[in-house]
């Protein structure tokens, strides 16, 4: 047998396929993409069918050279670029530079890295699809004619370097929306009553739910002191007693929009952090006594549908491993959206005995928790639902109706391996035993004022998920928008929040007031439909970029005429420059606000904005700071640094432990909300901090 030839895009995916294959296979990386439109010019012939100029990637050339002289040297050629868009652009570019026949079978597909699926691949290549290549070809295009069409106004007009983009101006425009929506918000008083009854020594929470039969609120303390004044006239008399049993079913297995979700809520991982780790688990990670093996499917992908096979194979672990009670009778599929792209499995584990544990040596404490969420997110999808004990009171108090409900886990189902919650869920209260038309006493009546808040900023978990919703972008686009937007300095990260600048505002403005189809949410989304439509074969992309450009065109002409110059004035702060004299100012990084002397170039004197908190430094009882590290990570730190060490990456509490006397400080998480923790680990105190928002 002679030589085959395999191309893919990255050295660590060649290294894996290439010990499946064997000698007679020489496995070769392109290093992405081998081709692009030149960066110097436009390269789109507008007035010849949108026809895309493409050239050699530079730094490609050699590379380019070895590929087409193993090509001829060897009897077939596969080209094993992903699943997806991209990847069959690469391989049609591939195919015309090794001058591979158009009806050759030269296309490998896989969606996972197994020895298995390799070889199966291998044996049943398939020609190229042009639609999958033309969508991508489209997308190309359009974002190529947005940007080098419109950026150059913003250039000219705001700052060099600006950039305008097809899906990252429409995403620009939520974020400026939300802050417009906060800068706009007027807080308003309101006020609660809380309320504990008891019954013998059993206390617990009731919630005042109507008076009158209207949804019970109040907004001053004179009407709050009113209210406790009725209730303690009154008797506490249980109308009503409810129990009974819910069902709470498990999530589906992961989408890249909800792995990102889950990795920035649950790991703290930043969205392009979760795709880098991804795509090291995807291309394969050796692990002993399997090899090397990809330990994951394909990680860019919007379906929820998994493979008979993968379903066999889970539901033959949970039996084995959990009990029969864990598996359903019926296997459990789950339906995706509308719209998405249903060639890709959910992202899964490929061999499912490879447990988190069985793999954890291999791996790094990044890869490991990553690898540790898709599994049992997975494992969990295929599982019994979690049985709770609901248990609901309704009281009577004159004309005021109040409820107490609660639940406990009768049957853990998937939450023996992947817990969440929702906003409807009951806390995990057990009720005291209660029967109807019995009266009870009251233990407190307390009113409690409270303020109105703005609308939250958008994590980035929740700004993946708002993308989703509206359809802007798809799966591989989601992290490249975020990484722009941060890298053209029009967001910044504020805490975990996506805020958008001064500049980022200005931008928007332009963009709104000349080109609105651009930033519209639902246009981007129909047209993120139709490069659906050119993969499906329903359309033709030159018609769809047309369809596009003639309407935009014009509006270009318009905006050059009457963009007028906007000038970005530095703000002025309070601090001199130890070095000149000057009076500093606030410019913007890469990792967010910084002090800067005006005089540069002369004076080139820089400072961090030192933002002090509400708190004395436990070591020297000085100030505590908030600091930010070499890669933006923010933590805390003395006032008195260098003389004093004290750092922490958790902001220091007010005050000590109560219990032994060590600092403590302030975390969160989902289920408890914020706390104080005593950091004496042999103490380990533990205090809830009453969130008073709204």
């Amino acid at each position: 047998m002679g030589q085959n030839l395999v191309i893919v895009e990255s050295p660590a995916k060649a290294k894996t396929i290439s010990k499946y294959l064997g000698k007679n296979y020489v496995v070769e990386a392109s290093m992405g993409h081998i081709r692009d439109l030149p960066k110097s010019q436009l390269g789109v012939d507008v007035e010849n069918n949108y026809n895309p100029k493409y050239i050699t990637i530079r730094g490609k050339g050699d590379l380019l050279d070895k590929l087409k002289k193993l090509a001829k040297k060897s009897d077939k050629i596969f080209l094993a670029t992903d699943p997806d868009r991209e990847g069959e652009a690469i391989s049609w570019h591939l195919a015309n530079i090794l001058k591979i026949p158009d009806k050759d079978k030269c296309r490998v597909e896989f969606h996972e890295i197994t020895k298995n699926a390799v070889k199966t691949s291998i044996k049943s290549p398939r020609v190229i699809n042009q639609n999958l290549v033309d969508a991508q070809q489209a997308r190309r295009v359009l974002d190529r004619l947005v940007g080098y069409e419109i950026s150059p106004i913003l250039w000219k007009n705001v700052k060099w370097g600006l950039s305008a983009g097809r899906v990252q101006s429409a995403a620009l425009k939520l974020i400026c929306d939300r802050e417009e929506e906060i800068n706009k918000f007027e807080s308003k008083e309101y006020w609660t009553v809380d309320i504990k009854l008891e019954k013998k020594d059993k206390k617990f929470n009731v919630k005042i739910a109507t008076l009158k039969g209207k949804k019970f609120e109040i907004f001053t303390e004179e009407e709050a002191n009113k209210t406790i004044e009725e209730l303690k006239q009154n008797e506490f008399v249980v109308s009503k007693v409810k129990k009974g049993t819910k069902n709470k079913n498990p999530l589906p297995p992961f989408t890249t929009s909800t792995l990102q979700q889950d990795a920035s809520r649950k790991l703290n991982f930043q969205t392009k952090r979760t795709m880098s780790i991804a795509q090291q688990l995807y291309e394969g990670i050796e692990v002993k006594g399997y090899g090397t093996v990809g330990l994951i499917t394909y990680m860019r992908t919007d379906s929820v549908r998994i493979s008979k096979e993968a379903q066999d194979s889970a539901l033959q672990y949970i039996n084995t491993n959990y009990g029969e009670k864990y598996a359903p009778k019926v296997p459990r599929v789950y339906k995706g959206k509308k719209n998405i792209q249903d060639a890709h499995e959910a992202i899964r584990p490929s061999v499912i005995d490879i447990t988190p544990e069985v793999a954890k040596e291999n791996l790094s404490a990044e890869q490991y928790k990553l690898y540790k969420l898709i599994w049992e997110r997975f494992i969990a999808s295929q599982m019994e639902s979690c049985v709770l004990n609901t248990n609901s009171i309704d009281i009577t108090n004159g004309e005021y109706k109040l409820r107490a409900s609660g639940s406990t886990i009768k049957f853990d189902g998937f939450m023996k391996v992947y817990e969440y919650t929702t906003e409807e869920d009951d806390e995990s209260v057990l009720l005291p035993e209660i029967e109807e038309n019995e009266a009870l006493s009251y233990d407190s009546i307390v009113g409690k004022q409270h303020f109105t808040q703005p609308p939250a900023r958008y994590t980035e978990a929740s700004f993946v998920k708002l993308l989703e919703e509206k359809g802007i972008g798809r799966p591989s686009t989601y992290v490249p928008t975020i990484s722009t937007l941060l890298s053209r300095k029009y967001i910044q990260r504020e805490k975990k929040n996506l805020m958008a600048t001064e500049l980022g505002i200005i931008v928007n403005t332009i963009m709104s007031d000349y080109f609105k189809q651009i930033v519209d949410a639902d246009f981007t989304a129909d047209m993120e439909n139709k490069l659906d439509y050119i993969e499906e074969g329903k359309e033709e992309w030159t018609r769809i970029v047309d369809e596009f450009f003639s309407p935009l065109s014009e509006a270009i002409d318009k905006a050059e005429k009457e963009v007028s110059k906007v000038v970005i004035e530095d703000k002025v702060s309070d601090v001199k420059c130890d070095k000149c004299g000057r009076m500093m100012v606030i410019k913007q990084g890469r990792f967010g606000s910084f002090l800067a002397c005006p005089g540069y170039p002369d004076c080139q004197n820089t400072k961090p904005i030192v933002e002090e908190i509400d708190a004395k430094c436990p070591l020297c009882g000085g100030g505590v700071v908030i600091k930010k590290s070499k890669k933006g990570n923010k933590f805390y730190g003395c006032s008195n640094y260098p003389e004093c060490s004290f750092v922490s990456w958790y902001e220091p509490a007010k005050e000590n432990c109560s219990n032994c006397g060590s600092h403590m400080v302030i975390k969160y998480n989902k289920t408890k909300g914020k706390f104080m923790e005593c950091t004496n680990k042999e103490c380990g105190n533990k205090v809830p901090i009453q969130n008073e928002e709204k």
